[in-house]
């Protein structure tokens, strides 16, 4: 009764609202276009069991590793892509991947960035699922139309499945001039597919058809860096995925492991940050207000408003001997300097403290000025080394993006819920660019740094909806005293000969 008497104290609000509503001189300064960067969670260490005594790098299902080193193209401006196959015969598209969603979607209509597309007429596995898709993102979003067919990773493990895939027919600032991508893996978790969590995300549908492990693990290195140290020479390899497990060559030290705190996006919790090793001494629910997840989709290292704010001022006072346009900080002007002169020494080192599995612990990654300083090659000449700020406002929570991951190997541990963190080798000769997982930390009551969403309970909508009851209440009072007065007054009137007529018809 008290549930029916809700419900209709409910809808006689929502009537209510309804009717309220109709009635430096070495810094050159570059203006930049707002747009997409992106289409757009026991001992505290634990040293992994596929680490470097242990050298095989074949997973228990008989996957080998291998196959999958240099397996990815891009860089953290653009994103970093895999080559995928889709349909019979396979239709070979390079295809974004992203720890930040969970919709494997391909471009299929043309369009101007993009070089290939998928034909869903010229591959007789493909079937229509009838349903359409709608995804927006922080920045972008597309549409499309829902179905099944066969995938395989060439470079990945030895697997051809039946996934959903959402044909692209629609988009806006989605897909980027340049980036040599034409689609979108997901690889979260099912709660934030869309249209919703009854579609099996692609990583799911590989699990239930394969022998592979429920792991997947990212090196993220941007373009450029030098591959072969033997010989010294370069490489526009962007990075590896390895699907099933751990590879121990793309990291050095220990796997450091933080719980995954709710399986829909990859959500961690941050207990502290320090700038140049000064706390900013906020509240540790700041840094997660409302979330902070592990996103190689999105590019930045973005900050909730008052986080934000506070790490830029430190940033400022760390790096003062230097002047910089306000712009820069918030993303909407670059830096540049003589090529090779970059003064890396007056930017301070970020620290992230993240929780650990031991729950009253915390281990460090540190974020160098290398990462969080994005090179911006297309705006550059040969004389100059240009730099966007690569740290952003958030109204979405943090987002730990490519920027941050490019320093480490990350491995997404599912079957453990957890998320591993190791120095990666990417730049590990460069003494410059080498970034540091230390611990561990000990603190006090780390796990009440997440953040909750407060809960309305059944009491306080009861108060709502009796005070929205009485409002309307008061604005129909008079309107019911009005209806009864015209209508007392049209009876006491006599009537004529066509009210007569109307009451026969």
């Amino acid at each position: 009764m008290r549930a029916a008497r809700l419900l209709l104290l409910c809808g006689v609000a929502v009537c209510v609202a309804r009717l309220c509503a109709s009635s430096g001189p070495a810094l050159l300064r570059v203006p930049l276009r707002q747009g997409p960067l992106t289409p757009h969670s026991t001992p505290a260490a634990h040293r992994s069991p596929h680490g470097p005594r242990a050298r095989s790098r074949r997973a228990a299902s008989g996957i080998s590793f291998i196959n999958m080193i240099d397996n990815l193209r891009g860089k953290s401006g653009q994103g970093y892509y895999i080559e995928m196959a889709v349909g019979s015969p396979a239709q070979r598209l390079n295809i974004l991947v992203d720890t930040g969603s969970s919709n494997f979607a391909v471009g299929a209509a043309a369009h101007p960035f993009l070089h290939r597309y998928y034909h869903r007429s010229l591959s007789s596995s493909y079937r229509d699922l009838g349903r359409g898709v709608y995804v927006p993102y922080t920045q972008g979003r597309w549409e499309g139309e829902l179905g099944t067919d066969v995938v395989s990773v060439p470079c990945g493990p030895n697997v051809s499945l039946r996934a959903n895939i959402a044909a692209i027919t629609q988009s806006d600032r989605f897909f980027i001039n340049g980036s040599n991508w034409e689609g979108i893996l997901g690889l979260a978790y099912a709660e934030i597919a869309r249209p919703d969590e009854t579609l099996e995300p692609f990583f799911d549908s590989l699990l239930r058809q394969s022998t592979v492990a429920d792991v997947f693990s990212l090196q993220l290195c941007g373009a450029g860096y030098n591959h072969n140290y033997s010989t010294g020479s370069s490489s526009t390899v962007g990075g590896s995925m390895i699907i099933g497990g751990v590879d121990p060559s793309l990291y050095v030290g220990e796997l450091w492991y933080t719980p995954i705190r709710r399986e829909w996006y990859y959500e961690v919790i941050i207990v502290r940050i320090e700038v140049n090793g000064q706390d900013l001494n906020m509240d540790c629910k700041e840094y997660n207000y409302d979330k902070s997840i592990v996103d190689s989709g999105t590019t930045n290292l973005r900050l909730p408003r008052k986080v934000f704010q506070a790490a830029v001022k430190a940033i400022e006072a760390a790096s003062s001997t230097e002047q910089f346009p306000s712009g820069f900080w918030l993303g909407e002007q670059l830096v540049c300097w003589q090529a090779g002169t970059t003064p890396w020494h007056i930017f301070p080192v970020i620290s992230l403290y993240l929780m650990s599995e031991n729950r009253n612990q915390s281990f460090r990654i540190s974020i160098l000025p290398q990462q969080y300083l994005r090179p911006v090659e297309d705006v550059a000449s040969a004389q100059e080394d240009c730099y966007k700020f690569a740290v952003s406002q958030s109204s979405t929570g943090t987002v730990m993006g490519a920027v941050i991951m490019e320093g480490f190997y990350v491995v997404f541990e599912r079957q453990h819920k957890r998320i591993g963190f190791a120095v990666s080798t990417c730049h590990v000769h460069d003494e410059f660019r080498t970034a540091a997982v230390e611990g561990p930390f000990h603190g006090l009551d780390l796990e009440d740094c997440g953040y909750n969403v407060p809960q309305t309970d059944e009491s306080t909508l009861m108060t709502i909806a009796y005070i929205m009851a009485g409002i309307c209440a008061l604005f129909m009072l008079p309107l019911c005293v009005m209806v009864c007065q015209w209508r007392f007054t049209c009876c006491l009137q006599p009537a004529d000969g066509s009210d007569d007529i109307s009451l026969l018809k």
